[in-house]
């Protein structure tokens, strides 16, 4: 056990480096590939254990960020409540392979399914750090446009499952008819050549998203994203709410005069990240008038992030929408607040634990529209914005809304303010850069302190910001209005991997009954010959193909 105890945690620890800030996308087929072979085998309790192992090794360090400044206990009730979903994919997958043959097929479908579970529970779920998330520099990540991150975290699955027979292989760990639990065997039992086949397609699978087309065609709209930043990192970032917005306002008219000085046209809108306006922009008198004021000077609409004192007792985190001699004329309220983050759920049961939910004074209050603002341009174009706020770019079916709306680009406020110089920023960028890919839009990533760019569909992120620094981005981005097949098909991916792997359960608990019923008595199972003649058996009957 204590090899497998430590495959466990490598596989778990490897699995880290293929996300931000490492950005070594390959190590996750082979992360997940140790741990495939790690699992083979054992018993279901012991594969819920080494599961569980490895969720730890991944998740704790890859979410240090969620406890920089609030502690240590929500950072590992994060990390331990994520793990449980690798712990129970552990579990299922032991007792699929308990004859001991390495099962890619089923690994990949648990893998996929334990992903979807975790991205809806509890509390509508944390798809943060999905496997898809981590191959945006990778020939897996353009099958994003196919079947979305369930398409992408599945061939990656699946890749890692056919190292891992390989491995079984050239370890001469193959289970043979006399020996249904796995253990080593001589390596002439292994037939010459048998673990070719997976190697082989595991090779094509890594490469099969070379040939995903990712358009960037479409007439083009100019963007510039202010990253007006905050005067100190940290959950006091906006106790200056009023320097917060000024940095913005000034950021914003210094843009505008450059590019003025520079004879550049003027761009089609401007954007200002999650939290720029901390002030209520509508209700304060003062802050309205500084930014209209703004939209005045430059002639241009804006999107601002703002907080809203509404509905009474609550916040709303919105997008606002204000043009030039209009105000503000639409608006978008975030449909996923984060739990722990914007509002406490069962805050009573939970400060028994912590009194660190009553940082939280007041909860956030979700909206119940998909986020679009119709921006007309000089050129004769519409920008049809599609509206997100921080984390909801992590959750599919979101996103998917806003290009159903009619969305023919992607706008993603953010403020990053709260977890300091982490990897968090990075892995939501990689995030945008995967939705980029999966829904066929650009994307205008802008955060209040980093990292900003602006990305064209095929994944590209241009003009990457550094944290903690006041920063524009400006640029052409196609506008496109084609729908992927991964828009088109939904949750499809996600359902067919669930009825698949329930129906990989029902045929193996129907093969294991089938076997006990037929098995012959012991006397019967060994010829007499064998007794005296031993053989080296060359068959490999049950490698795992599913």
């Amino acid at each position: 056990m204590l090899p497998r105890v430590l495959g466990a945690l490598a596989g778990g620890g490897v699995l880290c480096l293929a996300f931000p800030t490492f950005d070594l996308w390959v190590a996750a087929p082979l992360a997940l590939g140790l741990l495939a072979l790690t699992l083979t085998g054992v018993r279901v309790r012991a594969g819920f254990g080494l599961g569980l192992l490895a969720g730890l090794a991944f998740f704790v360090p890859t979410l240090h960020w969620s406890g920089v400044y609030v502690g240590n206990l929500p950072w590992f009730a994060l990390s331990g409540l994520q793990a449980l979903f690798i712990a129970a994919l552990g579990a299922l997958y032991a007792w699929l392979t308990r004859r001991g043959a390495v099962r890619p097929l089923g690994f990949a479908l648990a893998w996929v399914v334990a992903e979807g579970l975790r991205a809806r529970a509890p509390y509508g779920g944390f798809p943060w750090v999905k496997l898809a998330f981590s191959q945006a520099d990778s020939p897996f990540g353009r099958l994003a446009a196919l079947g979305g991150s369930p398409l992408v975290g599945f061939v990656v699955a699946l890749v890692g499952g056919l190292l891992a027979m390989v491995a079984a292989h050239a370890l001469g760990r193959v289970p043979t008819r006399t020996a249904p639990s796995l253990r080593r065997v001589p390596r002439l039992e292994v037939a010459r050549g048998a673990g070719l086949r997976p190697a082989v397609l595991a090779a094509v699978l890594g490469l099969s998203g070379l040939l995903v087309p990712l358009g960037t065609d479409g007439a083009t709209a100019e963007f510039v994203g202010v990253q007006g930043n905050v005067p100190r990192p940290g959950l006091d970032f906006n106790a200056e709410r009023r320097r917060v917005l000024d940095n913005h306002v000034n950021a914003t008219l210094a843009a505008a005069a450059e590019s003025a000085a520079e004879g550049q046209p003027a761009p089609d809108l401007y954007v200002w990240p999650e939290n720029a306006s901390d002030i209520d922009p509508l209700r304060n008198e003062d802050a309205n008038r500084l930014i209209r004021n703004t939209v005045a000077q430059t002639g241009v609409p804006l999107v601002v992030g703002g907080l809203l004192e509404e509905p009474e007792g609550y916040l709303s985190n919105t997008s606002l929408l204000f043009e030039p001699g209009s105000g503000d004329t639409d608006r978008y309220v975030k449909r996923h607040p984060v739990p722990f983050g914007e509002y406490i759920p069962n805050r009573d049961f939970w400060r028994l634990f912590s009194d660190k939910v009553d940082l939280v004074r007041r909860d956030f209050y979700p909206g119940s529209e998909v986020g679009l603002f119709t921006v007309p341009t000089t050129s004769g174009t519409v920008i049809r914005a599609g509206l997100s706020i921080c984390f909801e770019v992590a959750y599919d079916d979101i996103m998917r809304d806003v290009v159903n709306a009619g969305a023919n680009v992607l706008v993603v406020q953010t403020n990053n303010a709260t977890f300091g110089y982490t990897a968090e920023s990075p892995q939501q960028l990689a995030i945008s850069r995967i939705r980029a890919m999966e829904l066929g839009r650009s994307v205008v990533h802008v955060s209040t302190v980093g990292q900003s760019a602006l990305i064209t569909p095929d994944g590209t992120a241009h003009q990457v910001t550094s944290l903690f620094t006041e920063a524009v981005v400006r640029g052409a981005l196609p506008l496109r209005d084609s729908r992927t097949p991964a828009v088109r098909l939904g949750d499809l991916p996600e359902l067919l991997a669930a009825l698949a792997l329930v129906t990989l359960v029902v045929v193996s608990t129907r093969r294991g009954r089938s076997t006990r019923l037929g098995a012959p008595p012991k006397a019967a199972r060994q010829p007499a010959s064998d007794a005296v003649t031993p053989r080296i058996r060359t068959e490999t009957h049950d490698q795992g193909w599913d």
